[in-house]
């Protein structure tokens, strides 16, 4: 997908100020990316903020190689979404060779999809190979491997050492396997950083974000109607509904309900686009969820379910550690809410609970009950309505149950061009002028 796509996105230019209400730039892109790593830590098993902890070793890194500004700014990327392709699935060691070229492929086209330089996608898709061939998902060698993903394997290697076993241990690991999975020239930079007590500097400290955000060669920001923040929004929800057959397009067909339920309510189109916005990312803190209980076939124990219950709160407290994306993590991590106050994680009530969260809700509700669940097959889109009514007002918003009912939507889980979404707002807006 070309996400540039300049054509289109001049003549919709003018049209942009219009859905936004403000135009001026509020939001840092690798503020928002170094935050939603948060939940590829939380998939890949990782302590918290170790992908902000490789980006800041990696940057190190590269600047005492004196890497270019320009592949700096690639390898930026790539340390922070190195594990966007992982999904959590257990494999056995004949399909592991397999799984990696999958992970490492899917990982570089989520890159893609948020339009960032082939050089970061690239990174990504090489950064399990071994200096001496033997890794994977190509058996690539030497300076046949890109130097960013040299970079990567050393930086993330460091981090992961550095959490279970304290920093002796890491840098040993790094210097005994030099020539063999590390590249000889980047394990004398770690050794040199260590050496004068740069390598590790900071890390003690609670100004992890900020300090990576400083180390950013490229800055960029962006409006909150920007193509990239939901191209961003698109590939993390991509990456959350991979973790489980039965969930693999659950955000896009969520995002897909909300949008249309908020244009029958009437709701700006500013409000219509963050609702999109907040329907892709409700999920992302179930990352945290181990799969076997996202496919557990049989009913969940006690323990499961407070496992399951607090996938929102991961959700709210990755979001809310963005700054302009308050509102967002109010609204993305309340989905499980009631009106009745018998929802979870806050057991919010109608008064506490505003329109976009309700929309929200229903949505959610209304694509887990159309899409087969390890514990039930999918319900006809009749039986579905008729739960939704049956549970209003005391649980969902009548108004937001009747405006999806009369949009006509049937089981659309489909992903939608952001440049067709807003040409239909825009042509909405001009007509009510």
């Amino acid at each position: 997908m070309d996400l540039a796509r300049n054509g289109r996105s001049a003549n919709l230019r003018s049209e942009q100020c219009d859905l936004e209400q403000n135009c001026t730039p509020q939001l840092r892109v690798a503020e928002i990316v170094a935050a939603l790593s948060q939940a590829l830590d939380l998939g890949s098993g990782s302590t918290p903020w170790h992908s902000v902890r490789t980006c800041i070793l990696g940057m190190r890194i590269a600047a005492e190689l004196k890497l270019p500004r320009q592949l700096r700014n690639s390898l930026y990327y790539g340390l922070l979404l190195k594990d966007a392709g992982w999904s959590g699935n257990a494999v056995n060691k004949q399909q592991r060779k397999e799984v990696m070229a999958m992970r490492c492929e899917r990982g570089g086209t989520l890159a893609r999809l948020m339009g960032l330089p082939e050089e970061t996608a690239a990174s990504i898709a090489a950064n399990a190979e071994r200096w001496n061939g033997h890794g994977n998902p190509c058996g690539l060698a030497g300076d046949d491997i890109p130097i960013t993903s040299r970079i990567i394997l050393a930086a993330q290697t460091l981090d992961l050492f550095y959490s279970c076993f304290g920093r002796e241990p890491a840098l040993r690991v790094v210097v005994e396997n030099s020539s063999f999975w590390f590249d000889p020239a980047v394990v004398k930079a770690v050794q040199s950083l260590e050496k004068r007590a740069k390598l590790w500097a900071g890390f003690e400290r609670g100004d992890l974000l900020q300090n990576v955000l400083r180390l950013e060669p490229n800055p960029r920001m962006l409006s909150d109607g920007d193509v990239t923040l939901d191209a961003i929004c698109q590939a993390f929800a991509t990456i959350v509904d991979a973790k489980s057959p039965f969930t693999c397009s659950h955000s896009n067909g969520v995002a897909n309900a909300a949008v249309v339920m908020a244009r029958r309510l009437g709701l700006e189109n500013s409000q219509i686009l963050f609702v999109r916005h907040a329907a892709l990312l409700h999920d992302i803190g179930k990352m945290a969820v181990p799969n076997a209980i996202l496919q557990k076939p049989g009913p969940l124990d006690a323990a499961e379910w407070k496992t399951i219950h607090s996938h929102p709160v991961h959700t709210w407290r990755i979001l809310s550690s963005i700054r302009g994306f308050e509102k967002m993590s109010e609204v993305a991590g309340s989905h499980h809410e009631r009106l009745n106050g018998s929802g979870y994680f806050r057991g919010l009530t109608a008064d506490q609970i505003q329109i976009e969260t309700r929309v929200l809700m229903v949505a959610d509700v209304f694509d887990a009950l159309l899409t087969n669940r390890p514990y039930r097959p999918a319900l006809p889109i009749e039986k579905v309505f008729e739960k939704l009514k049956n549970s209003s007002p005391q649980e969902f918003d009548p108004a937001c149950v009747r405006a999806l009912e009369q949009s006509g939507i049937e089981r659309d889980q489909s992903f939608k061009d952001i440049y067709t979404l807003r040409e239909q707002l825009a042509n909405t807006a001009a007509r009510s002028r």
